[in-house]
């Protein structure tokens, strides 16, 4: 089978080559996200890695298999790619080292921020020693948006540090992670009510247009005077323009961010003139989690190849098509 993955690389370090040893028998091919439609031909599996899978690039393909190798399906058109008869799958964040990865992530930043980083290497290069003070994380109040894979990943950290847990999620019925102590687990409908509590605001959310900027102006308001937000969820969770504005007014301390409002961001940004310390996106970026998602991706085309509905499948064509023979 061919396998179109559409990016050069999954980092510097781990090319796509890789995974020739746990996929004999495939050809594995690679493009730049902007020539996807190029490299179409005989394609039997694509693996977006974020690259835009349209309508248009999808009535052009025969490939029968949409596999990202990631827990997010943002670019994939699922609709168009259902009724060309096309599966479309996933590697969920829990099970693949991705959201342990991303949790590693998210609690660098905030102990960057708490520890008041830049302002360290201004101190170490002026040879000042015992300054700043930082504070700590133990005894903060957490409030984490996003209670999936990667939300349950980061309250075990953070409760391991003894912070206090809030929690937001779409079915708040279903209370937190089992064995991680929160003192409570509300609705998304309780967003301003709860902002006020936390020292820290942790967004893990996937993209939606239910979620779009749901960190805006009035959010951002609603937040406890000096506290931080942490963004590894999506750039378009938070208003960048409201972010800078909180920021400069000093209403917020700081903010750490892993994602951004465009991709790649530009660093020359006057957000970034503000206490924030960014990552360009590397949080599911390690090698642990590289082959945990590479094992379980290996294993699905196996399926496919058998006729097998994919794991992890988020459709389902009424008429799939199979792998070109």
């Amino acid at each position: 089978m061919r396998l179109l993955f559409c990016s050069k690389s999954f980092s510097a370090d781990l090319s796509w080559d890789h995974l020739a040893r746990i996929l004999p028998g495939h050809e594995i091919i690679t493009c730049t996200r902007d020539a996807v439609a190029e490299h179409l031909r005989g394609v039997d599996i694509i693996i977006p890695f974020a690259a835009p899978i349209t309508r248009a690039l999808i009535e052009r393909g025969s490939f029968g298999l949409i596999h990202e190798f990631a827990a997010g399906l943002d670019s994939v058109d699922v609709e168009a790619a259902t009724e060309a008869g096309i599966w479309v799958a996933r590697l969920p964040a829990a099970t693949t080292g991705n959201a342990d990865s991303v949790a590693e992530m998210a609690l660098l930043h905030m102990l960057l921020l708490t520890r008041r980083w830049k302002e360290t290497q201004i101190a170490l290069a002026e040879r000042r020693l015992y300054e700043p003070a930082g504070s700590t994380l133990m005894g903060k109040t957490a409030c984490l948006i996003g209670m999936g894979g990667l939300g349950t990943a980061i309250a075990r950290r953070l409760a391991a540090l003894d912070m206090h847990l809030l929690g937001l999620r779409k079915r708040p019925e279903q209370g937190g992670p089992k064995n991680i102590p929160f003192q409570r687990v509300v609705g998304m409908d309780a967003l301003h009510s709860v902002l006020p509590e936390a020292d820290y605001v942790v967004l893990s959310l996937p993209a939606t247009s239910e979620t779009h900027h749901i960190i805006n102006k009035e959010a951002l308001a609603s937040m406890k005077p000096g506290a931080f937000l942490i963004n590894v969820g999506r750039g378009t969770l938070v208003d960048p323009q409201a972010l800078q504005e909180a920021l400069s007014s000093g209403h917020l301390a700081g903010a750490g961010l892993d994602v951004f409002w465009e991709e790649p961001v530009d660093p020359r940004h006057p957000i970034f003139q503000e206490n924030v310390t960014a990552t360009p996106h590397i949080g599911g970026i390690t090698d642990t989690s590289f082959w945990m998602r590479a094992r379980t991706f290996a294993a699905n085309v196996e399926r496919y190849v058998q006729g097998q509905t994919p794991l992890y499948a988020v459709n389902q064509p009424i008429h799939p098509r199979g792998p070109i023979a």
